[in-house]
């Protein structure tokens, strides 16, 4: 990489590594997005050693990337792969959906062997929460899930490399805004529907920035920096997390009288996607414009690598571990 990889986007990869790099050896902790196919591209093959090395110390992701993770875990052997998904026909994928194969790219989750296994664990778990009215965040039954050995003897993979396996081993902190918007929150909502059991033993979104306000304002009392910023794809799983310190500043210590109770700014931003800025049609800000909002500041380093991110991101951990 630092021989080869020198101009342009391979330039920013060395770069943002670099200060990945210098950002955790000054004690900085980072935060990390999952946006994407993330976990159907087995990013846990390197993810999962990041969380258990410390060089990640809380995650937001979407739902998907949350449960598809599990997924492969008990159901890799199950899965199909289409090398040549480019030349796939309308009738091709109506054959997969008959088959009960939903197609990310060139990847096709089974739906028997894998969300439904995993379906039957979670109805047990939230059934149980609504006959005792307990309420949990979304992850924290999957976390609850994984850490009972329940699905041990269906590990399909080396358990290693399941990066939701580490960060239930860590209690790593997560959050997972709109998990609704995925199979398992479907299925969840339908089975509450069936069941007549209350929507509220999974808690949602606003708890969830509840609980990241508190993360926040814990990781940076007393410092006089913010933690850094590691963003893969677009959508929610960034814009989410990110609006922590306005919320913080501008909302809840809005007032003079609180003003020393305000937080720093991130103080390192990476962005890894293929999303391009035009029209309006990019959900989130770029670097800059960050900055008017109140998230980045001035001098902070930031990173755009317009690229593939399953091929980024194991080449910037990589670098981090050492590899």
């Amino acid at each position: 990489m630092e021989r080869h990889y020198l101009h342009f986007n391979a330039g920013v990869v060395v770069r943002a590594a670099r200060a990945y790099e210098q950002a955790l050896e000054s004690g900085t902790p980072m935060f990390m997005t999952l946006a994407g196919a993330m976990s159907t591209a087995q990013l846990g093959r390197s993810l999962a050693e990041m969380i258990r090395q410390g060089k990640v110390h809380a995650i937001s992701c979407t739902g998907a990337n949350l449960e598809e993770d599990v997924f492969n875990l008990v159901a890799h052997n199950h899965y199909r792969h289409i090398d040549d998904w480019r030349a796939l026909s309308e009738a091709d994928d109506v054959a997969l959906d008959e088959g009960g194969f939903p197609r990310v790219t060139d990847t096709c989750i089974p739906e028997e062997a894998a969300m439904q296994t995993i379906e039957a664990h979670l109805i047990k778990r939230w059934k149980a929460a609504s006959d005792t009215g307990q309420r949990h965040l979304p992850h924290r039954y999957l976390y609850d899930l994984l850490l009972s050995g329940d699905l041990r003897n269906d590990y399909q993979v080396d358990p290693s490399e399941s990066w939701l396996l580490a960060a239930a081993q860590k209690d790593l902190p997560l959050f997972v805004p709109g998990w609704e918007d995925c199979t398992l929150g479907n299925m969840f909502v339908a089975n509450a529907k069936r069941e007549g059991y209350s929507l509220d033993v999974v808690l949602a979104g606003t708890s969830y920035m509840a609980a990241l306000i508190d993360w926040y304002i814990n990781t940076t009392k007393g410092a006089d920096t913010g933690p850094g910023f590691f963003q893969i794809g677009g959508g929610i799983a960034g814009d989410f997390p990110i609006c922590v310190v306005p919320t913080i500043n501008h909302d809840l210590f809005r007032d003079d009288a609180d003003a020393h109770k305000r937080v720093p700014r991130w103080s390192y931003f990476c962005q890894v996607s293929d999303a391009t800025t035009s029209y309006g049609g990019y959900s989130g800000a770029v670097p800059n414009e960050k900055i008017t909002w109140g998230k980045l500041g001035a001098g902070t380093p930031k990173f755009m690598i317009e690229s593939d991110a399953t091929i980024v991101a194991p080449l910037i951990f990589g670098w981090v571990l050492g590899w």
